[in-house]
């Protein structure tokens, strides 16, 4: 098929994936897009729900996405076809892209290879006249045209491992370094034993796997369409029609207009984070990874729950988790009431002390995700403040020993949620104390993680340039100066990664005297060579040598900020230094995650 617009006409359907890149299907990201971002987190999710559903739905659809299109025709060597310029939908159309060069490359079957081949790129045919084109075409630059070429056009080209690697560590094209990493992470995901057959997850992604088109032949209109679908446009919420449905089965007149007005506050005061926090209630309740929007979540999941039946081979209906209309509400206002103490920055009464909030404050700066908040919310519902403190310390180790030791997303979200499991066990345990149930709780299993992966990352491993940089540098500050922290609150307007040994000193600077080349390409980028500063960094005086970087760029810059005043106090930084500094910080963290 094609999609062919013309005029002021706008077109829209879906489209299985078969289609997105059938034979008259051609695509070009124009040069005004953005680079290729995604990354493991959003590909492993990706792979991980296709694979769910073709597991358990296999004669489903599974809605993917939608694409926003500029489609007009073109010519090619007297060859008119129409190509769809992406305006939105890229990094989803470029990850499946290169999800069927990997597929291609892995299979047996000489019908998938020839598939994937064809989803790729035209085959020339010159006594036919047909040209030799790439399905996608990236006007974005050279450079990733020969990437495309190399890796994904030509077969085998995704098993050059070593090639991939490198250019992953050393590409200074964005888009080059993210499309090499989907390909290593897309091919370590189907070589995982763990994981659906490539045969039965390829014919369900093709014929199953669908996407929502809109197109336009005026670039003015996509754009218009782009905007109204991912900025300004005022469009339904989940949580509106979540709100219409439940006060339609209110109890009472009066109840009705109560529960209306309290979720009017509510709108007024989260805007655009209301279906974030109602998404947390999801999680409370239905205990699994979402694979829906949060409306059918609500409805599939919670309202109308379905059991297999292992008899019958069928779903039954079973047991609402919650009703609609005054239990939905209610159990609203009481996981809102518990989120806003929890996020309320004055819970010194817990411990006498403001560590339970700065902690926080780590937290909800500088984690990857928030999906340690309902197991947060489910501990407070069920034990109150009792304890609060050691169970976000057990619970922030959880979440970021899975995430530095590189747990995918799906078990991450895996791990928290059998966390809200424990807890809902723990709490309806008879005749033991509150306190026997809590040390229960806190032995369990579920909040062992990685430590050898998660100490390889930090103590081997550089870490500046990846995401929990930021994260563990807050951590240390928060362990190194616990009186600081319990005192008073922590809170920086603006956090900044700073090298103490910059990253690339005058030839004739002091670093180059003190540290071999050898040393620097080790070191630089380590744990013990970082810290934070509270100001856009200044790489001209972050360079300068360390006596007057202490004096004309640390002083007014690292507020309270532990690590840094720690540094401060250093007479000089040579390599020495570096090394004590690394290893004490190793230390504090191989404490505080008791391993």
């Amino acid at each position: 098929m094609s999609i062919e617009v013309t005029g002021k006409q706008i077109a829209s359907d879906k489209i299985t994936i078969k289609d997105v890149f059938g034979e008259d299907m051609w695509y070009c990201i124009p040069d005004y897009q953005r680079p290729y971002v995604w990354g493991e987190d959003q590909i492993s999710s990706l792979l991980d729900d296709i694979s769910h559903s073709a597991i358990n739905t296999p004669d489903s659809q599974y809605f993917l996405g939608s694409l926003v299109l500029h489609c007009e025709p073109k010519i090619i060597k007297d060859t008119s076809y129409y190509e769809n310029s992406v305006l939105d939908g890229q990094q989803r159309l470029t990850t499946l892209y290169i999800l069927q060069s990997v597929i291609r490359d892995l299979a047996i079957d000489p019908r998938l290879k020839a598939t994937c081949a064809k989803a790729i790129f035209q085959e020339g045919n010159p006594y036919d006249g047909i040209p030799e084109r790439l399905r996608i075409e990236f006007a974005i630059r050279k450079e990733v045209e020969d990437f495309i070429n190399t890796f994904i056009k030509c077969e085998n080209g995704t098993q050059k491992k070593e090639e991939l690697l490198n250019l992953v560590k050393n590409s200074k094209d964005v888009s080059i370094r993210n499309m090499a990493n989907a390909v290593l992470i897309i091919t370590k995901w189907f070589l995982n034993d763990d994981n659906i057959d490539i045969n039965i997850f390829f014919s369900y992604l093709r014929q199953y796997v669908i996407l929502v088109y809109v197109a336009s032949s005026e670039l003015e209109d996509a754009f218009r369409l782009f905007t109204v679908l991912n900025d300004r446009g005022i469009r339904l919420r989940n949580s509106d029609i979540l709100k219409a449905q439940n006060l339609k089965e209110v109890s009472t007149q009066e109840k009705q207009t109560e529960y209306a007005k309290y979720w009017e506050d509510l709108e007024g005061e989260l805007g655009e984070d209301f279906d974030q926090f109602l998404s947390y209630i999801r999680t409370i309740l239905v205990k699994e990874k979402a694979r829906h929007n949060l409306l059918k979540e609500f409805e599939d999941n919670i309202y109308q729950p379905k059991k297999f039946n292992h008899s019958t081979k069928q779903y039954e209906k079973a047991e609402p988790l919650l009703k609609k209309g005054d239990d939905t509400f209610e159990i609203i206002k009481t996981y809102k009431g518990h989120f806003d103490t929890i996020f309320s920055g004055n819970n010194y009464n817990i411990c006498n002390n403001w560590a339970f909030d700065n902690l926080i404050k780590v937290m909800q700066d500088t984690a990857l995700s928030d999906i340690w908040i309902p197991p947060l919310l489910v501990f407070r519902e069920n034990f109150g403040d009792y304890k609060i403190l050691n169970f976000l310390q057990l619970l922030d180790n959880k979440f970021s020993g899975d995430w530095i030791g590189r747990e995918t997303p799906t078990a991450r979200i895996e791990a928290m949620n059998t966390i809200i499991k424990k807890i809902e066990e723990t709490a309806i345990l008879k005749e033991i104390s509150k306190e026997d149930k809590i040390k229960i709780l806190f032995d369990d299993i579920s909040f062992k993680f990685n430590s050898s992966l998660f100490l390889s990352d930090l103590d081997v491993n550089t870490i500046y340039g990846r995401r929990f940089a930021r994260y563990i540098l807050r951590k240390v500050d928060f362990l190194l100066d616990a009186p600081l922290y319990s005192e008073k609150r922590s809170s920086y307007n603006e956090m900044s990664v700073e090298h103490i040994l910059p990253q690339n000193p005058e030839e004739d600077s002091k670093w180059v005297a003190d540290f071999s080349a050898s040393e620097r390409e080790e070191w630089t980028h380590k744990l013990g060579n970082l810290v934070l500063i509270s100001r856009r960094k200044n790489s001209g005086q972050g360079r300068l040598d360390f006596a007057d970087k202490k004096t004309k760029y640390f002083v007014s810059s690292i507020e309270s900020f532990p690590n840094s005043l720690v540094v401060m106090q250093k007479s000089q930084w040579t390599i020495n230094e570096l090394k004590e500094n690394h290893n004490q910080l190793i230390n504090k963290i191989k404490k505080h995650y008791k391993i």
